[in-house]
């Protein structure tokens, strides 16, 4: 349990985190059970690592998204939500939704009394630690977003229409980008023409060229010139990359990153709040077309980002959609398995 710690919340830095969210006026943001202004939670995470609370700003949504389920559900007269000592969070979550209901109604976007009804609390066993609790949250978590139904399939038949405009970078000429700009090349949707790859040394360019892709040592060149940019880098240079085309990155560009252990919410941090970011993990068969690739949306990635990476990957394999949690496992099993069979 020790060793899983850094993922659990305790009843102080829940409490620190509602107390800086009632601080930056979280109230006048909300749009029902929604948060309209997401840079909101930017702030929250600098001003949470100023009081030593290492969180990130994903880490900080989850937080808040199931302190308000939690509290719709108290709320309903529910028996079960999701945290199990919500009761000691309920006054403060009460005084944020009345601060929101008294802001609406003077703005004119009132959406409604959120009130909790009289009744007596529910009995919080004194046994119960704070990582039972975390527990609870976790494993309610993981029903949410790791069952088989989470998988995003969409129809071979009927693929989203694919932009003939579209432009198509690999930062990185490695396999990984060699194999998923060659099935992307195979489909005959996007043309040689409107692919570039960007990398430091010449050394593998011949093969991208033999595919009548354009070539670059300018990574800042090539963002400037694609829509869609991959990041086909070892893990240990991300970091580098993303800080040297952060400038140039805007809300037009989808970043994909191919870099194994690179999170979300760490490409995120690295990239201006709106980029649409997705992390994808495909295998070494990618070069015969045969691979399977798994992909993860970001925070500001839609639906409709998802189904063009798929409907652009088709031809490499077979393609998922997942949570991030599976990646880890699918690096292992089909990515190092490979290796091993």
């Amino acid at each position: 349990m020790a060793a899983m710690k850094k993922y659990f919340w305790d009843s102080e830095e829940t409490e620190y985190m509602l107390k800086v969210l009632r601080e930056l006026d979280i109230a006048k943001h909300l749009d029902g059970r929604k948060v309209r202004n997401l840079k909101l939670f930017k702030v929250a995470e600098k001003r949470m690592k100023q009081a030593g609370y290492h969180r990130s700003i994903d880490q900080i949504r989850h937080r808040w998204k199931v302190l308000k389920t939690s509290y719709y559900s108290w709320n309903n007269n529910q028996q079960t939500v999701k945290l199990t000592r919500f009761p000691q969070y309920a006054t403060t979550m009460q005084s944020i939704m009345d601060e929101s209901e008294t802001w609406s109604r003077s703005h004119g976007t009132n959406t409604g009394p959120v009130r909790i009804r009289n009744r007596p609390k529910p009995t919080v066993h004194d046994e119960e630690t704070e990582d039972s609790e975390e527990e609870a949250t976790a494993a309610q978590s993981l029903h949410d977003h790791s069952t088989v139904d989470v998988i995003i399939k969409t129809d071979p038949e009927t693929p989203p229409e694919m932009d003939s405009n579209l432009r198509i970078g690999f930062i990185g000429a490695g396999n990984m980008a060699y194999g998923i700009a060659k099935g992307v090349l195979q489909s005959g949707d996007v043309p040689p023409t409107n692919v570039k790859v960007s990398a430091p040394s010449a050394r593998n360019f011949g093969r991208f060229q033999e595919l009548g892709v354009a070539v670059t040592h300018s990574n800042a060149e090539l963002v400037s010139s694609c829509d869609l940019v991959f990041v086909a880098v070892k893990p240990h240079l991300v970091t580098t990359i993303l800080s040297e085309i952060t400038d140039l990155v805007t809300r037009k560009h989808i970043i994909v990153s191919v870099a194994a252990g690179v999170t979300l919410a760490t490409l995120q941090g690295l990239l201006p709040f709106d980029t649409v970011v997705l992390r994808l993990m495909p295998n070494l068969p990618c070069l015969v077309q045969q691979g399977a690739l798994l992909f993860s949306r970001g925070t500001r990635a839609r639906q409709e980002d998802g189904d063009l990476l798929r409907s652009l990957l088709q031809h490499c394999g077979l393609v998922e959609e997942g949570p991030e949690a599976w990646i880890d496992i699918h690096t292992g099993l089909s990515g190092s398995g490979v290796a091993f069979v």
